[in-house]
């Protein structure tokens, strides 16, 4: 099961879950760095990313790591306060260009191709407190970042993601409020978000395609969270409905304007409105583009990076008491086959994926699409001979060749998430999807394979899986 020739294979990590560092060599503190000094229980047992995996000062063990599995990309994310520590140019810290140019720098010197993401959850805490993501003025600021960041970096770096999963992160961050600051705003924050990250990421496409392309050459994209779903009831027209209004929800709110015509899907806007002026609301929740605005934002990606974990089933529940939130206005309710494997919130349904790249394909003009995360966890303490989560991998690369063979998916890259075990948000270092494991409570954070590293890096060799389908 040969795959394409130059085929990518990679890994992922993120700033704030690995480097650790987070207040050395002048890095201003992040809302992460906030959020889990604060304490409260928010997070698994007060952990943070004070140190995680200590990749700030490790470096040359992670690139080890890398070299060890013979990756051809490695894709991680800059730290905004660690380059601009209030998040804007007023003050630049050379400290934080000179750790990531040394990166970049490495990888190209040994074959590896940067996949660089500008924002992973990590918002400067000056920014933070101007309002966020909530606030308009985010827009701007992002920009001045990401041309910054092309202009400093974008000489060697030529795929670039502005913004990490912006889909989940707005509604785990805004509306529920689960993600720093923790304040939930229900029904209301979520929209507020995606419409300015939206915006954002539009808006630094254009400043790239206008002022870096011509010289660089490179591409930029979103990564978008997307998981499978299935009507729970394939026989009821109402859960079929549900099926597709989930998808609509959460992949087609941010693939359909960016990808399409600059604007989201109907069903989105019609049901939040409807919703809105049930509750009382004057207006839909849910903010409207102007047509100038989706004349900006239609067309701004470059190709279609998606990040696939789970699947779900999906059946109609009505909202009959006008609750206020995100799944309430889709009249849903999610749950896992209760025949599929349960890593933590993780099902394993490889075929999943494959169906959502039929989905990418069919619904946004066949794109070239890379997999920039993809992963199954273990719990902690975790075995060092992880054969079982191997194997579902192995059943991964299995339905990644039959998309490419079989239904001409233009796949082109796929990244593991991840090269380290890390700093899993809300969940600290409880579960743990490394490739390479490592000991959180030695002051070296040695790396150590797991025998899926081992495994991953005779597929990198081969170009695929042995055998035939």
């Amino acid at each position: 099961m040969a795959f394409p020739e130059g085929f990518g294979w990679g890994a992922s990590t993120a700033a704030y879950q690995v480097e650790g560092g987070w207040d050395a060599d002048g890095k201003g503190p992040s809302v992460w760095d906030t959020f889990t000094h604060q304490g409260g229980g928010r997070v698994f047992k007060n952990q943070t990313g004070d140190v995680a995996c200590g990749s700030y000062t490790l470096w040359e063990e992670d690139l080890k790591c890398i070299k060890q599995l013979g990756l051809t990309h490695y894709h991680f994310s800059l730290s905004w306060s660690r380059l601009l520590p209030d998040g804007t140019t007023g003050f630049i810290n050379q400290k934080g260009i000179d750790y990531y140019n040394k990166i970049i720098d490495d990888l190209l010197k040994n074959g590896v191709t940067p996949i660089v993401t500008l924002y992973h959850f990590d918002l400067p805490q000056a920014l933070e407190d101007q309002g966020g993501w909530l606030s308009e003025a985010i827009i701007d600021s992002f920009d001045e970042y990401a041309q910054f960041c092309f202009s400093t970096f974008g000489d060697r770096v030529k795929q670039w993601i502005t913004i990490n999963e912006p889909n989940l992160f707005a509604l785990l961050t805004y509306d529920l409020g689960e993600f720093p600051p923790g304040i939930p705003h229900h029904g209301t924050g979520g929209y507020q978000a995606i419409h300015n990250l939206i915006k954002a990421h539009a808006r630094s496409w254009h400043s790239y395609d206008s002022l870096f392309r011509k010289g660089q050459k490179g591409m930029v994209s979103v990564a978008l969270f997307a998981g499978w779903v299935e009507p729970a009831n394939p026989n009821s027209a109402s859960d079929q409905e549900a099926a597709q209004r989930a998808m609509s929800f959460h992949l087609d709110i941010f693939a359909k304007p960016i990808f399409i015509d600059g604007d989201y899907p109907e069903v989105v806007k019609s049901r939040i409105a409807y919703m809105s002026k049930k509750q009382g609301y004057p207006s839909s929740r849910l903010p409207e583009f102007t047509e100038e605005e989706k004349r900006m934002i239609k067309g701004t990606a470059d190709f279609f990076a998606v990040q696939y974990y789970s699947s779900r089933l999906v059946k109609y529940r009505e909202n009959d008491k006008g609750e206020l939130s995100f799944l309430q206005d889709i009249e849903i309710e999610i749950f896992p086959d209760p025949s599929w494997i349960k890593l933590d919130w993780v099902c394993v349904v490889p075929w999943g994926l494959r169906k959502l790249l039929n989905y990418i394909k069919d619904t946004y003009n066949n794109p070239v699409i890379y997999i920039t995360e993809n992963g199954f966890p273990q719990g902690d303490p975790a075995s060092l001979d992880d054969t079982q989560r191997w194997e579902y991998f192995r059943q991964t690369f299995q339905e990644l060749f039959k998309a490419i063979q079989l239904d001409k998916i233009n796949l082109k890259v796929y990244c593991v998430w991840s090269l380290l075990d890390n700093f899993e948000w809300t969940q600290g270092y409880s579960i743990r999807f490394g490739l390479f494991h490592v000991d959180f409570e030695n002051p070296t954070r040695p790396r150590v394979p797991y025998t899926s590293a081992k495994e991953y890096a005779k597929i990198i060799r081969n170009n695929g899986l042995e055998g035939h389908l």
